[in-house]
């Protein structure tokens, strides 16, 4: 009954936002919610100017829609599953959906002002940073509450570490670090929708064994979402997901790792965000101390392997192998713990 709920959650997820697209898209072409491209990108990118931005809602709402038929299946058959015996797994999932949305509305804000205040700089730094950390501390004290939050990560090969009170910042840095480098990877098209794509189908079949189920749903629903949205986000893209979008998918990201107790996994399954932000970070650091010298071509690194000639197509089936390499390699890791 698990797995039925799992493929109606990914299925209707998937078909609410492909369909989604044939209503979002126009609306956002008569508003003129078109994407400005930024002068910091390969020259050629600028073909894309206008193309209708803020096209993460629709995966939003599949999202949405899909965790409500998961959740409507399993009470039907199993209601014990959606009683009070699992109010802690159902308070898990809700708070991690809530969390997902509170960063994608962080982007939403960072659209909106970009697109329609005719702002390129968007929301500055210091009031994302400030809705971020704010943001993160509700999660921590949700998972906190829930008793879902401990000091003591394990690690593959090294066991159980307990980081005491330096958990804390180190949790923080990594759940914006993970949020913003998602938002970093939406640079091309169909690159963040594709790497979360597979992701999420790692997260799914890790709630699955761990008994998870509950969170499972929304593991599912964000596959399905992702995959329901490259039907419009391949390349060439009709829209963009914008920072609604890839803040929606970097929270959603966090939020299934820290919510099923496993934060670790961050490293493996979100390698290439990690890889897309260290980029810039090494980038940045190494202009400087070189007094202009560049160490890529030009990032975050999938501007690099564009300017050596990989054709957007090829960067994200290459990102997207990796992070399947780095999805079995994390069921396996978490099989062997179990």
């Amino acid at each position: 009954m698990i797995r039925i709920a799992l493929m109606i959650t990914a299925i209707t997820s998937l078909a609410v936002t492909a369909l989604s697209g044939f209503f979002f898209i126009p609306f956002l072409k008569r508003l003129k919610y078109g994407q400005t491209i930024k002068e910091i990108g390969p020259t050629w990118h600028k073909g894309k100017q206008g193309t209708p931005t803020m096209g993460g809602l629709m995966f939003i709402l599949g999202t949405l829609v899909g965790i409500l038929s998961g959740a409507m299946c399993i009470g039907s058959q199993i209601p014990d599953l959606m009683g009070a015996a699992y109010v802690k797994a159902n308070y898990n999932l809700f708070m991690c959906f809530i969390t997902a949305l509170a960063f994608g509305f962080v982007g939403f804000v960072d659209d909106f002002i970009k697109v329609v205040k005719k702002r390129n700089l968007g929301l500055k730094a210091r009031y994302k940073i400030i809705m971020q950390v704010f943001i993160t501390t509700v999660f921590l004290i949700s998972l906190y509450l829930n008793g879902e939050l401990t000091t003591a990560v394990q690690f593959p090969f090294l066991g159980i570490i307990d980081f005491g009170i330096f958990y804390y910042p180190i949790t923080f840095l990594l759940i914006i670090f993970t949020v913003n480098a998602v938002n970093l990877t939406d640079g091309i098209d169909g690159l963040a929708s594709s790497v979360t794509f597979v992701g999420s189908l790692g997260f799914m079949i890790i709630t699955s064994l761990l008994s998870q189920f509950t969170l499972g749903l929304f593991a599912a629903a964000i596959a399905g979402g992702c995959a329901g949205f490259l039907a419009w986000n391949f390349y060439p893209a009709k829209v963009f997901m914008g920072d609604t979008g890839s803040m929606f998918l970097g929270g959603a990201v966090v939020a299934l790792a820290f919510g099923m107790g496993h934060p670790e996994l961050l490293f493996l399954i979100g390698l290439i965000y990690m890889i897309e932000a260290a980029s810039v970070v090494i980038q940045v650091t190494y202009f400087k101390l070189t007094h202009g010298k560049r160490l890529f071509k030009m990032s975050p690194i999938h501007h690099h392997f564009e300017m050596c000639g990989w054709s957007e197509i090829k960067i994200v089936t290459g990102f997207s192998f990796v992070t399947l390499v780095c999805v079995l390699l994390s069921c396996i890791y978490i099989y062997v713990s179990c």
